[in-house]
């Protein structure tokens, strides 16, 4: 299994994935807003999407795990 971390603190904009959904490397998942920046998280690798640790709106931390892939 791989998590996917947040690079920022910042804001959940979009998440662009759904439990279930395959995955490849360097998808986007997740656009985060910091400093009214949009930032995209990616897929480090490919896989199945298998947990959503996170919502749209909710505030989250540098190393927060935002995605669970296997």
């Amino acid at each position: 299994m791989a998590d996917v971390t947040a690079h920022i603190t910042g804001t959940v904009w979009k998440i662009e994935c759904k439990v279930g959904q395959t995955v490849n490397a360097g998808d986007t998942l997740v656009i985060l807003e910091s400093m009214k920046m949009e930032m995209p998280i990616e897929a480090t690798d490919g896989g199945t999407v298998i947990e959503i640790r996170i919502t749209e709106a909710q505030p989250v931390n540098e190393g927060d795990v935002l995605i669970v892939l296997r």
